[in-house]
């Protein structure tokens, strides 16, 4: 059993002891400390709480509604809905907070709460530090029997957010209807086979073929939008004629495209793609993390717009965004932040708007791809024992290569000519993640393969 307590949220397995998983209690208490922040930081007591479809989504909605409730705040319930959609939901309720009941991209047993502010993004990092305190004192006091907070259902979100993507300025629906796209939808069995098919349906798409589309929680393949787990949508796409296919994870914050041959679009480029078509529309700055592809940063300056790089995580991207006003921004896992609509990532935002961009282009989802720079991502880790410094290792990496620039927000990124390596370390066991890019397959694996050397060395040299 495993439970991560993070200042994003808690996340873990279901069952097991007390602290060992996500129970019950675990469910709780840390509800409780999060009502009890809300109720601090905002003196508003009103939170807005969705879920994914995974199996154990209705028993951990069921025991954090009553928690609120019994801390005096009242809960409104949007039911099976996506993380953007609560996002969006929380300041048109103009409630305290928000909980989105996912774990995202993470299997079956696993389940979250991630945690929202009163503008409807997530918690920062001292604010995440001061619940998991509450939490762990046990810090917070509950209502008097005629102070118990109200629940009610709001079951029509996902719609109000759909409508909410047809009224941006540049989605264009007559565009979109016109190219009469045939669409393939992989929703793994969760809410995206609600929102998904409704919002292509409502861009005036007639011809979609829903694959795992049935929100009962049963995953048919490994949830997160990699190309080794669509096998079953590529084979779809190879041997029919459909002009693309839409993939999203749990939640529906991520989103992936495949190609009319069965071809990954990639999704490092989902971000690259929809950013073109923004910036072509209206100039100016993106942000993405340090171990998202160059590419993005190729299509901004191309467009006369400036790239920022931030820190991993997605508050780290919002907060960057928000410091050099960036119109367009995200994740290279498919997450695509357009302030316009809401500072979060958001799938249906980002369909509406590469499905604009596709239809403008006027040819195939291929064609678009090979219009873009072909960078290749390499992903390693090398494991420490646990008595040695991770940190001294990255700043001896830091010294070796100091002739090159380097960004050190988030571990160390090392820039060559148009290639980088970023390193990184585990909060959570001796690790440190390495990725690495390049324009060639072979060149982004050497140079993991040297850092990889080069962290040995300093490792050996440490221990003399």
């Amino acid at each position: 059993m495993s439970l991560i307590k993070s200042i994003s949220g808690i996340r873990g397995t279901i069952g097991g002891k007390a602290g060992d998983g996500l129970t019950p209690i675990d469910i709780v208490k840390f509800a409780s400390a999060y009502g009890a922040w809300v109720l601090e930081k905002t003196n508003n007591p009103k939170v807005i709480i969705g879920r994914d479809a995974r199996l154990s989504g209705e028993m951990v909605s069921g025991l954090v509604s009553a928690t609120l409730q019994g801390m005096g705040i009242n809960v409104i319930d949007l039911g099976l809905s996506t993380t953007p959609t609560v996002e969006f939901a929380v300041p048109l309720e103009k409630a305290g907070g928000g909980i989105i009941l996912t774990a995202s991209h993470n299997p079956v047993q696993w389940n979250a709460l991630k945690l929202l502010n009163d503008k409807g993004e997530f918690i920062s990092d001292e604010e995440g530090k001061d619940i998991l305190e509450k939490a762990e004192k046990e810090d917070f006091a509950f209502a008097e029997v005629k102070k118990l907070g109200t629940y009610s259902q709001i079951n029509d979100y996902i719609e109000r957010h759909i409508q909410h993507v047809l009224d941006l300025e540049l989605v264009d629906v007559e565009a979109i209807k016109a190219r009469n796209f045939k669409i393939v939808v992989d929703a793994v069995n969760s809410t995206g086979g609600i929102a998904v098919p409704m919002l292509l349906r409502a861009l005036g798409v007639t011809e979609i073929e829903e694959m795992y589309c049935t929100p009962d929680g049963h995953f048919p393949h490994n949830p997160e939008p990699l190309p080794e787990n669509l096998r079953d949508i590529s084979s779809k796409l190879e041997r029919g004629s459909y002009d693309l296919g839409i993939v999203v994870d749990p939640d529906v914050d991520r989103l992936a495209f495949i190609n009319e041959d069965g071809s990954a679009f990639g999704e490092e480029y989902t971000l690259v793609a929809v950013a073109d078509y923004v910036l072509s529309r209206t100039p100016g700055n993106t942000v993405s993390n340090l171990s998202s592809t160059r590419a993005l940063r190729d299509v901004t300056e191309k467009r006369g717009g400036t790239y920022n790089a931030s820190a991993v995580g997605e508050v780290n991207v919002v907060n960057q965004m928000k410091a050099v006003n960036a119109i367009i921004g995200g994740e290279g896992n498919g997450g695509i932040i357009y302030p316009t609509s809401h500072y979060g990532r958001d799938a249906l935002v980002g369909i509406g708007l590469f499905l604009t961009h596709l239809a403008n282009f006027g040819k195939t989802i291929s064609r678009l791809r090979a219009t873009y720079p072909n960078y290749h991502i390499s992903k390693n880790k090398i494991e420490l024992t646990p008595e040695i410094d991770v940190e001294k290792i990255l700043l001896e990496i830091k010294k070796k290569y100091k002739s090159h620039p380097i960004n050190d927000i988030d571990g160390v990124k090392i820039e060559f000519e148009k290639e980088w390596v970023h390193l990184r370390k585990s909060n959570t066991e001796p690790i440190i993640r390495i990725y690495s890019e390049s324009e060639s397959e072979a060149t982004a694996e050497h140079l993991a393969k040297k850092l990889i050397a080069d962290i040995k060395e300093v490792v050996n040299a440490s221990m003399i």
